[in-house]
């Protein structure tokens, strides 16, 4: 199923469910929330009526960080034994179309695309063998990282918390094997990122287990698994996409604040 959150022509907000492909996509309204089995009000509108919304409103984004070995080494460092946490605010999601925007106290500001899992209701500590239960479905995101932020810090809160610096969607795919997708960043069309999450450090399962350990994941936050090399800036100006194969393209602008 593919899950998304839209603006739609009666002036309301929804979840939906979309059906068919490209400009004959249906959103058919799902009653109050997409988790568990979905339950349909009867309503939908063509998706061409409709906006595209951040497809889930996570209470918090929990981030993994150096989880490919091209990245940490591109970054100057190694590959960590253990997952790598961090965290962005909710306040920092922005969707599909949405604007990103650059503060005016940095001087550099990154792409980083990942492969975002949404989370359903699920207990504190989830094992790696129970994770796909806990995983409503796969998302995209861009981490948008303040470069010359992060490296003045130490560590990384700011640089990564501004508003709009989390891109999510289009929407939630369910029912995707995420062990081997593509997933490709450009910016103004030219490839910046191109690998596969076959290269990831830590797999999804023991992320979940480990950020599981942690923290209780509410139904609708959201896990980034970490991104690929080839990161690098992004002006005002210019549009940057992140693909992933089996779910679609995430497309954003950019912007000074």
């Amino acid at each position: 199923m593919r899950i998304a959150r839209i603006a739609h022509p009666q002036g309301g907000l929804a979840f939906v469910s979309l059906e068919g492909e490209g400009a004959d996509q249906v959103a058919r309204e799902i009653a109050d929330h997409p988790f568990g089995t979905p339950v349909f009000t009867g309503r939908s509108w063509p998706l061409a009526d409709c906006r595209l919304l951040a497809p889930t409103l996570p209470s918090k984004v929990v981030c993994i960080g150096k989880n490919y070995a091209d990245h940490a080494a591109e970054m100057g460092g190694q590959a960590p034994a253990d997952p790598v946490i961090f965290m962005k605010p909710s306040t920092s999601v922005i969707g599909h179309n949405e604007v990103i925007r650059l503060p005016a106290d940095s001087t550099r500001v990154d792409f980083e695309g990942e492969l975002a899992l949404v989370m359903n209701p699920s207990p504190r500590g989830v094992t790696a063998a129970n994770a796909h239960r806990a995983i409503l479905g796969y998302t995209i995101a861009n981490d948008v990282t303040a470069r010359d932020q992060q490296a003045h810090d130490g560590q990384w809160t700011r640089a990564k918390s501004h508003d709009s610096f989390c891109p999510l969607g289009p929407w939630i795919q369910t029912g995707i094997d995420p062990g081997d997708l593509d997933i490709k960043t450009t910016l103004d069309g030219v490839v910046q990122q191109d690998s596969s999450t076959a290269f990831l450090l830590h797999s999804i399962p023991e992320i979940v287990e480990w950020v599981s350990s942690v923290m209780t994941l509410l139904p609708g936050d959201v896990i980034l698994t970490g991104t690929p090399a080839g990161v690098g800036p992004m002006t005002a100006g210019q549009s940057v996409s992140v693909s992933i194969s089996g779910i679609g393209t995430l497309t954003n602008t950019v912007a000074k604040r």
